[in-house]
Parts: C-alpha cells; sequence; structure tokens
C-alpha cells in the first residue's frame, strides 16, 4: 500500500489532470456513522429554526424535507473538525498548496424523488482570484446512478473558462442556475459512483451535476466543503452586504499551513440556513 504522502501525489495529479480524484472510503465507517447521526440531530435540533426552514413540514425528525443545509459546520463541532480531516488536507495541500482555508460547508440530504442540481461550475459562486477552488465531497451513502451520484465532464476544468448561466425549469434539477454553451457533449460525462466514506475532490472550474434520486426509498447523502489557497483574497459574498461582495470576506476556516492575512483576523458573518425545493437561488 502506498504511503499517504506518494498516495496524496497520485490523486493531486489526477485532480490537475481530469479536474476531480477520488480517495476511496477515506473516512472509517465509524466516522460516517457519527456524521450521519450528526446529520439526523441537526435536523432534528436546529434546521426548522434556520432560515428557510420555518417553511418545511413534517415531523421533527424527518430529515427528508430538507435539500441541504449551508454552514453546518457552524451549527456542529464534529463537522467544523471535518473540515480539516486528514485525508481531505493531505490531498488538498498537493492540489492548493501548503496553505488552505475553508470557507462553506454544505450538508446535502437529496431524499428518494427529490432533484439533483444542474450542470454548474463552483467557481461562478465562490470566485476565487488564483483559481484555487476546490471541493471535497464526502459520501455519507453510497452513491450511485439510480440515486443521484455527481456526474462530471473530465478536463473540463482546463480551460479554465466560466461559461454563462441560465434559470431552467427541468424537473430533473432544484432551481439552481444551470451552465450553458460550452464546448461538451453530455456523451462525455461519466458518473462517479462511490461507496459511502469516500471522497470526490474537484476542481472549482470542472463541469458537474447530479440527476433525481431516483430511488423509492432512502438518501444520498453528502457533506461537502469548499476551499482555496490562504494566499488569495476571498472576495465573495457578504450577507446584507454591498454589491459587489466584500474584496476579502474573512469568515474562513484555515485547515492547512499558515494565513498570510492572519493580522486581518477573522469574522463570523455566514449565517447557516436550509435549502428546500422551492426555495430561492442561493449564493452558494
Amino acid at each position: 500500500m502506498p504511503g499517504s504522502n506518494e498516495r496524496a501525489a497520485v490523486l493531486a495529479a489526477q485532480y490537475r489532470e481530469q479536474g476531480y480524484c477520488v480517495a476511496g472510503e477515506a473516512l472509517t465507517k465509524a466516522e460516517v456513522a457519527a456524521l450521519l447521526d450528526e446529520a439526523m440531530r441537526l435536523c432534528r435540533e436546529e434546521a426548522a429554526g434556520l432560515s428557510g426552514g420555518a417553511a418545511a413540514t413534517g415531523a421533527a425528525d424527518d430529515m427528508g424535507r430538507f435539500l441541504a443545509i449551508h454552514f453546518p459546520h457552524k451549527l456542529s463541532p464534529l463537522m467544523r473538525e471535518t473540515l480539516a480531516h486528514p485525508r481531505i488536507v493531505e490531498v488538498l495541500t498537493e492540489a492548493i498548496g501548503p496553505n488552505v482555508k475553508c470557507m462553506q460547508s454544505m450538508l446535502f440530504i437529496k431524499n428518494a424523488g427529490k432533484p439533483g442540481q444542474a450542470w454548474h461550475q463552483d467557481e461562478d459562486f465562490i470566485a476565487t482570484r488564483d483559481r484555487s477552488l476546490g471541493a471535497a465531497w464526502i459520501a455519507l451513502d453510497d452513491a450511485t446512478v439510480d440515486n443521484g451520484c455527481l456526474w462530471v465532464i473530465p478536463g473540463s476544468h482546463r480551460p479554465c473558462v466560466l461559461w454563462p448561466l441560465r434559470q431552467h425549469n427541468d424537473p430533473e434539477y432544484d432551481f439552481a442556475p444551470q451552465s450553458y454553451d460550452f464546448p461538451y457533449r453530455d456523451e462525455e460525462a461519466i458518473p462517479v459512483e462511490v461507496a459511502a466514506g469516500s471522497i470526490v475532490f474537484f476542481h472549482g472550474h470542472l463541469l458537474h451535476k447530479s440527476l433525481r434520486n431516483r430511488r423509492t426509498s432512502g438518501f444520498r447523502r453528502a457533506l461537502v466543503n469548499h476551499y482555496m489557497s490562504a494566499e488569495s483574497l476571498l472576495p465573495w459574498w457578504r450577507p446584507g452586504g454591498p454589491h459587489p461582495p466584500t474584496q476579502d470576506l474573512r469568515d474562513i476556516v484555515m485547515v492547512a499551513g499558515t494565513d498570510p492575512y492572519a493580522y486581518k483576523g477573522t469574522e463570523d458573518v455566514n449565517r447557516p440556513y436550509v435549502r428546500l425545493e422551492a426555495a430561492a437561488p442561493a449564493m452558494t
């Protein structure tokens, strides 16, 4: 078995070449079980009281009434700790650089019958100055074609072009806008089926999507965190703030190395909120 440094170097090379890579079953079964228990706790005890959650109907422990919870690391010490999981950090420090910060987490729930998200690029929503944005998508259930796994177009990150966005009315997907007019065909897309505990890393310019959960019961849950180089400023959206976004949002968590802008301090401005199927488009 390769050591962690060698393993991370191989995965980072795939990330740079293909725009994504998979660390198979990187979390233990016990770690996955703990995160699932914490996800249920958030849905039972926290979610209905968050922005967007008041519109949800159903029993307090009905996780399936929510599509996603944004910034769950601000509600859960375990999910905050997971931002810097060793298997995440070992790949990111090879793929992005030695100094890495996190600005966002999302708990996707996707119950049976719930929609996916159309083609998009994460850099459209979290723009970095140095094209360093990357995601760590942690599968909390086995992710398969029939329950709505990720689909990617390998290599579509290489031009570093952000393709135009538009709204759509396709019931296969939720309300988020879709990328279009890009020079790739759907036939070039591949499904990324992974076992629970696996981590899919992907570049902020990679075109990716997911389809509806076509099963009659069960979830396709994932904890997704976004990262970037700490050397880069974060010109991102500030809730209730001016447009365009702030030049350097300091609501971040360092997960590796040192922060060259530590003299600015940090802030806590992004508030956790719930995404429902019919909710308005989010800034994340």
